[in-house]
């Protein structure tokens, strides 16, 4: 029996590559189908991939244009550091940086250096990678639903472009970091005033409500890839940078997750009559002995050997989940978003 699902994209820069490992895995599995897709940053990235190949090719048209996005952002060269750190795999990268120099480079750099300071010559290095998807696929009615999340800098608050709003411009406006990218601006339709995004992160990481239409299955897959706990305090300068990084990219999604968890108790408890609200089933797929490993340094690198081992355990955690939990789709959430907020 095929279940269906929606899929919930995080952003987290290079680590992204993770995600690229699950889509992977996932799409090897024929008895499960995508029917939505939520993403941001990174996230957004996989989406538009994922999207665009199946629209041309099916699942191995999807599983190729994941492997060429990730081609090209290892071949992004101006957001990497020496040459010899290339060797060492993601957990010794992070480590290496911290040993080396308290700040990261690209932290301390945002500090006192603004993407607007390099006027005509300013690049946003992601626009090749993302001008080269077909966006009459990414934007088409066929294949999945495909939604993606900016900040509007003005007002503070989500957008989420779909259908044929989504475009180059909208991608990099998911995965603008107003430390390192200029903000990117898009004519809004509704008032045809020009705004400026940044990063979908610090308001929707990714955004989830887009997958309660009708017609959507109810179980939302969330692919976690910035870690939701760490037990050990921060205490050294990029330790305590890092975990600031992983709580504020992470809290859009856990205030939706507590709200899922409140509307569901009313359905449960008849406090709430059953249609009033879409029943929702959570659950997630996450390596979060390796994601607190790394850092936020290890996010900014798109190197290919780092991005190699994060696709192969985001695969090794899509088999997981489908081992375990592949029996709770369509049935109850594999999440126990109770014990979570209790």
């Amino acid at each position: 029996m095929v279940k269906r699902i929606n899929l919930a994209l995080q952003g987290g820069g290079a680590h992204g590559a993770f995600t690229w490992g699950v889509l992977d895995r996932l799409l090897e599995d024929e008895d499960v189908e995508v029917a939505a897709i939520t993403g941001t940053s990174a996230g957004a990235l996989n989406g538009a991939a994922f999207k665009s190949g199946m629209v041309q090719g099916g699942r191995g048209g999807a599983r190729e244009a994941l492997d060429s996005l990730w081609q090209r952002m290892g071949a992004v060269g101006d957001m990497r550091f020496a040459n010899w750190l290339t060797q060492l795999d993601a957990v010794a990268w992070a480590g290496a940086l911290e040993a080396m120099m308290p700040f990261s480079p690209m932290e301390t750099m945002g500090q006192v250096i603004s993407p607007y300071h390099y006027g005509p010559f300013y690049k946003n290095p992601l626009r090749e990678v993302v001008a080269q998807f077909c966006f009459d696929d990414v934007c088409a009615g066929a294949g999945p639903e495909l939604f993606i999340c900016a900040t509007c800098v003005r007002t503070g608050k989500i957008r989420v472009f779909e259908g044929a709003e989504i475009s180059t411009d909208a991608v990099l406006a998911s995965a603008c970091l107003p430390d390192l990218f200029q903000a990117v601006e898009i004519k809004d339709p509704e008032t045809g005033r020009l705004e400026a995004y940044w990063d979908g992160g610090f308001t929707g990481n990714p955004a989830l409500f887009p997958l309660f239409r009708e017609g959507l299955p109810g179980d939302v897959v969330v692919v976690n890839i910035n870690p939701l706990e760490r037990d050990e305090i921060p205490k050294t300068p990029q330790q305590i940078r890092n975990r600031v990084n992983e709580i504020s990219f992470n809290s859009s999604l856990l205030r939706e997750l507590r709200a899922i968890s409140f509307v569901q108790r009313l359905l449960e408890d008849g406090t709430l009559e059953p249609g009033r609200m879409k029943q929702v089933r959570v659950h997630m797929i996450a390596d979060d002995a390796l994601m607190t490993q790394l850092s936020v340094s290890t996010k900014l690198i798109p190197v290919p050997q780092i991005l190699a081992r994060l696709k192969a355990a985001g695969r090794e955690a899509a088999e997981r989940f489908l081992a375990r939990d592949r029996a709770n789709l369509g049935v109850q959430s594999s999440v126990d978003l109770p014990a979570m907020f209790g």
